[in-house]
């Protein structure tokens, strides 16, 4: 795993080119309570894309997997999680790439294309509910359990 810096937080991803050679990016972000190995890795989506000779992107959120977590709800906005992803594409010196989310990474994918909008060539939508037709909904409650404590973390008393 590689990682860089954006917004304070340290963001872990890995980045695959195809065996052939150079190929379109495909940037990929996971859903709530994931990772990018849930998500992309272990279904087989990463390996897939890069067999097909696509250059395979994905990283854990801020507050997922092995990147690092805040404890201030104002860190877990669509448009802060937007940012990171297009901050990964600046980091890795890619300025288009096709992008796919799953759940709530597919509403931070399309932040993103509402913010970034030259950086998205395509965009593919997965898990993702009626919210995107009549509202993005209530992002408090996925703000709160990302700032939940981690019980892994804490030792019995």
């Amino acid at each position: 795993m590689q990682s860089f810096t954006h917004d304070g937080f340290e963001l872990t991803f890995l980045d695959r080119q195809p065996a052939s050679g150079e190929g379109d990016p495909v940037l990929m972000i996971h859903g709530f309570a994931s990772s990018h190995y849930v998500n992309w890795v272990s279904p087989g989506w990463f390996k897939t894309l890069n067999d097909a000779g696509y250059r395979a992107i994905a990283f854990d959120n801020r507050g997922h997997g092995s990147s690092s977590k805040s404890y201030e709800e104002a860190d877990y906005t669509p448009v802060k999680m937007a940012s990171d992803a297009a901050a990964l594409l600046g980091h890795l010196g890619i300025g288009r790439a096709h992008v796919m989310g799953y759940s709530m990474g597919a509403r931070i994918a399309a932040f993103m294309a509402l913010s970034d909008p030259d950086k998205v060539a395509t965009l593919v939508f997965g898990g993702l509910g009626i919210g995107m037709v009549d509202g993005v909904g209530d992002w408090d409650p996925i703000a709160a359990a990302l700032l939940a404590d981690d019980p892994a973390a804490t030792s019995p008393v």
